[in-house]
């Protein structure tokens, strides 16, 4: 993904691109622009590349032996195009919250009269590290906030000089990756220990590092946020004492704080809350248990409504263990990634679910079902994976509502 929205945000500001990956089966749409594309698949030109005038390695290969085949470091995107690192850098890492914690960095700088440039992670919705470099050479910025992908620690480390990093949790996700917690905890730690770090007080694995060494100043730790906040939850109200954190250390008033977060609105596709003659919908991205955990473990859900994850993500489908544990009435599956809803219906009976179960394939007939049903059930979750189906189910409901 973070290739693939690299390559269209070189094409976007002018560039000559060459394009490659050994992956012959990649599906890559993009408009002719005016014969400024080559793309290869199945290997890699390296006479081409070591000729390019700048090289782009995507994050997952960033400590693969192909970084050693480049001929030039120095021609490593983040070398050539270097002024981003002249700016002072958030970064904002961690499994979940990442993105509300960031737009609220945002927001309260910029109401503080600061100019602020936000992105990063492409799996989070924004286009990708590639297109901060590429932006930041359009304008002076006073900021700049990175979210960082948990799975990108090592390529970020190298390609931006964060002045200061916000980690919001260390959660059960991308065990593909992080193979352990433990190992997860170690590879954070690693990422942060020379940094001026801002981390959660309530997160066990992140509170114990208060006794590690650290190279720089010792870490700062936040709480609950207890002011003004139009989101739910007490997920948000860490979010936003993360937010709160960074402020103060950067010297921003409490009134702009406040008025900042008092007034702060919900991120597209993150959980919000929706009203439907008196049948409350919480709706929104939780892809991941520990995400789910942290709804579940303040709500009592009547109706769920989930999207299931990919064939290979084996780690995601713990949700589904989380969610019959809490046994509500009904379950509705989707096919939110991949269809998998069968594999999710097995986990739920295994785990003596009770309820009733229901499979469909179709958007509108959930949202179809949600309008017609919704006064059966007082409470109502929407989410799981597939974060477009559940933006869409979320654009008819609110409609409707």
């Amino acid at each position: 993904m973070e290739g693939n929205h690299a390559l269209h945000s070189l094409l976007k500001f002018g560039h000559q691109v060459y394009a490659s990956d050994v992956n012959e089966d990649l599906n890559i749409y993009v408009d002719n622009f005016d014969g400024r594309l080559k793309v290869e698949l199945g290997r890699h030109d390296w006479e081409k590349i070591n000729s390019a005038d700048a090289v782009v390695v995507s994050p997952s290969l960033w400590k693969r032996d192909i970084i050693e085949k480049i001929t030039s470091k120095n021609k490593i995107f983040s070398k050539v195009f270097p002024k981003h690192r002249d700016i002072f850098t958030i970064g904002v890492t961690g499994t979940n919250g990442k993105t509300t914690t960031a737009f609220m960095i945002r927001d309260i700088l910029k109401n503080s009269g600061h100019k602020v440039l936000i992105g990063g992670n492409a799996g989070g919705g924004f286009d990708g590290y590639t297109r901060l470099m590429l932006e930041v050479t359009r304008e002076d910025y006073d900021y700049l906030i990175v979210e960082v992908c948990d799975m990108t620690l090592d390529f970020s480390r190298d390609n931006f000089d964060f002045d200061l990093v916000v980690v919001t949790n260390l959660g059960w996700d991308h065990m593909n990756v992080h193979r352990t917690m433990k190992q997860y905890q170690k590879s954070m730690y690693d990422f942060i220990k020379d940094k001026r770090a801002v981390l959660n007080k309530n997160d066990e694995l992140l509170s114990s590092f208060g006794d590690k060494p650290f190279n720089g100043d010792k870490p700062c730790f936040f709480d609950i946020y207890t002011g003004g906040l139009n989101l739910i939850g007490k997920y948000n109200r860490q979010n936003a004492a993360a937010a709160c954190k960074v402020a103060e250390i950067l010297d921003i008033p409490e009134k702009k704080i406040k008025e900042s977060l008092a007034s702060f609105k919900p991120v597209g596709g993150r959980i919000t809350e929706l009203s439907m003659d008196g049948s409350r919908i919480i709706i929104g991205k939780t892809d991941n248990v520990s995400a789910v955990s942290a709804v579940f473990g303040e709500t009592e859900f009547d109706l769920v409504i989930l999207g299931t994850p990919r064939e290979g993500e084996y780690w995601r489908f713990d949700i589904f263990t989380e969610v019959a544990n809490f046994n509500p009435q009904y379950i509705i599956l989707f096919p939110g990634l991949d269809d998998t809803t069968s594999q999710a219906k097995e986990i739920l009976r295994k785990n003596d679910y009770k309820g009733k179960i229901k499979i469909s394939g179709d958007i509108s007939e959930i949202t179809e079902f949600i309008s017609t049903h919704h006064r059966n059930y007082k409470t109502i979750f929407i989410g799981g994976n597939g974060q477009d189906k559940i933006t869409e189910i979320k654009g008819v409901l609110e409609e409707i509502s």
